[in-house]
């Protein structure tokens, strides 16, 4: 059975303004994932990803990979508890 996992990864940079958050939900498309991307006030994009370990772990090193690593320097990410019934992924 697939193992379920969350993580929140806080992505810093010039990752504001630049279509940051609408990628990363282009991206989520290509994998069996939910989650959401958000802009936080200290200028940081939180992304928060949901589902089997594998296909996190995929999507969260291709957002590093993709044309966005230009506009990231630094990525913070850290497991977090699955929140039950989160589905799709959205943009906040």
């Amino acid at each position: 059975m697939p193992e379920m996992m969350a993580k929140r990864i806080c992505y810093k940079g010039k990752v504001q303004g630049v279509g940051f958050r609408y990628s990363v939900r282009q991206i989520a498309e290509g994998y069996a994932v939910a989650g959401s991307a958000m802009n936080l006030p200290d200028g940081r994009v939180e992304v928060l990803l949901q589902g089997d370990r594998e296909e996190v772990e995929a999507m969260e090193k291709e957002i590093g990979e993709s044309h966005l690593a230009g506009f990231i320097r630094e990525a913070l990410s850290e497991e977090v508890t699955p929140q039950a019934g989160k589905k799709g992924f959205q943009i906040q």
